[in-house]
């Protein structure tokens, strides 16, 4: 005898699963860790400290 499913609470269990490998793959695909972050300020902060550096004043 075949077991007895309720339909309802199927379809929620579906959905949850789309809606989490959805969330997987916009987190892989906009998601940074903390590390990279601070990684990326540091260059960003480096390289307008040298160019600032290199900046020529007007009189």
């Amino acid at each position: 005898m075949a077991e007895i499913i309720n339909l309802r609470m199927a379809r929620k269990v579906r959905e949850r699963a789309a809606h989490r490998a959805e969330a997987d793959a916009n987190r892989a695909r906009h998601g940074r860790s903390k590390g990279e972050r601070e990684r990326l300020e540091a260059e960003r902060a480096r390289s307008e400290r040298t160019l600032d550096g290199a900046r020529l004043e007007k009189d």
